[in-house]
């Protein structure tokens, strides 16, 4: 664990700075040649969604907000509808948005938030993580790979297919 972090639900203080995170996040995508978040998604109005449902979660250091994240419990359709298998049928946590602040690149801020992830899994009683990325989001499918999670099939969303994947844990 990052030293002197807080993670907690973000509330709508928070959307300028996260949205901010997020600008950031979107432009490295692009700079890595990759098509995910090139459309116009994400946004603040889905940001403030995330907040209003309670979803958002930010990683707190130093009164900075290094990091962010949407966590959920059973709530994506796309996933009903998923071209392959997941590893199990029972509830799931699923999380979306990850982003780091480009100060705080290659410091660790990623795992952490995957960490939380876990625990946020954990103490709500869940087995099952899932998530998606897009094929050329070399970052993530990297961390789904460190963090020993198991590629599914496929989803799609706004017409363009995603690699899905399930973690379970112990």
């Amino acid at each position: 664990m990052i030293n002197n972090t807080i993670f907690k639900k973000a509330t709508q203080a928070d959307t300028s700075a996260i949205w901010d995170l997020l600008q950031g996040a979107i432009a490295r995508r692009k700079a890595d040649g990759s098509i995910q978040w090139q459309d116009g998604y994400p946004n603040p109005e889905v940001v403030a969604n995330d907040i209003r449902k309670g979803a958002g979660y930010v990683l707190i250091q130093e009164g900075l907000i290094i990091g962010y994240v949407a966590i959920l419990i059973n709530d994506e359709p796309e996933y009903a509808r998923l071209k392959g298998n997941w590893l199990t049928k029972d509830d799931f946590v699923v999380f979306h948005r990850v982003a780091v602040a480009e100060t705080h690149l290659g410091k660790g801020v990623a795992k952490e938030l995957f960490l939380h992830i876990e625990e946020f899994a954990r103490e709500h009683g869940i087995k099952s993580i899932k998530a998606d990325t897009n094929f050329d989001n070399k970052a993530m499918l990297y961390l789904f790979d460190k963090f020993q999670y198991s590629y599914c099939g496929e989803v799609t969303f706004r017409g363009t297919p995603r690699r899905a994947y399930e973690k379970v844990l112990d």
